[in-house]
């Protein structure tokens, strides 16, 4: 469960590394977001953005201290599926996104629940090297 001021790792290569919450814009009474729910986030660290070492150009990169939109891929907290099977993740981890919900890298570099299959996020699941 992500709530307020909590850091997330981020695994996309938008240059940001660690980013923290500071609203979870979910339609429901809950304060906290789970996976697959969408969240705003502040950069807290950066790649340096000298793009001859990254490879990248700098204009779709996140600096420190950039707002951004981010969707939760991964949660320390338990994960319960209809299957009865239950999930829980190392790292509350997430991926950075632009209002349309397309990832602003363009690799993801870990693992992602397969939740986000059937929600919305079905170009961040592909993008993914497994899902779990």
């Amino acid at each position: 469960m992500i709530y307020l001021k909590t850091l997330l790792n981020v695994i996309d290569n938008s240059g940001a590394q660690v980013v923290e919450c500071i609203k979870v814009l979910r339609h429901s009474p809950k304060n906290f977001a789970k996976i697959g729910d969408e969240i705003t986030v502040v950069v807290k660290e950066a790649k340096p953005l000298s793009a001859s070492i990254t490879g990248q150009s700098a204009n779709n990169r996140v600096k420190r201290r950039d707002i951004c939109r981010a969707v939760v891929v991964r949660t320390k907290a338990p994960l319960r599926r209809p299957d009865g099977s239950t999930v829980r993740f190392d790292d509350n981890a997430c991926v950075l996104i632009n209002k349309n919900g397309d990832p602003l890298g363009t690799r993801v570099s870990s693992v992602v629940a397969k939740e986000l299959r059937d929600l919305k996020y079905s170009k961040i699941a592909t993008l993914a090297p497994k899902t779990f």
